[in-house]
């Protein structure tokens, strides 16, 4: 994968994004400890999931915005194709 500096514009944004998840993730588990119904659990692993998914698509557009407007500039087409293996495994 490439080893160049990645500051981004939404960095702080998908930081703070990452902190909430991790808190619903930590409620998901406390959740789970007390036995609670497995309908209520499902609908917060959702929750998760979606905010999950959130996020990845915030780094998605700043990762274009930023890096591969850069290697399109320079014509680094291994950003690309590291871009379409992220895309890949993100959409899993």
């Amino acid at each position: 994968m490439n080893s160049h500096p990645h500051q981004h514009e939404h960095t702080e944004a998908v930081l703070n994004r990452l902190s909430r998840a991790i808190g619903h993730l930590e409620s998901v588990r406390k959740m789970v400890e007390e036995g609670r119904d497995c309908s209520d659990v499902l609908i917060q692993i959702a929750a998760v999931k979606s905010a999950v998914n959130n996020i990845g698509k915030i780094i998605l557009k700043d990762h274009i915005k930023s890096c591969v407007v850069d290697a399109t500039v320079t014509g680094d087409d291994t950003v690309l194709e590291d871009l379409n293996v992220a895309i890949d495994q993100f959409m899993k």
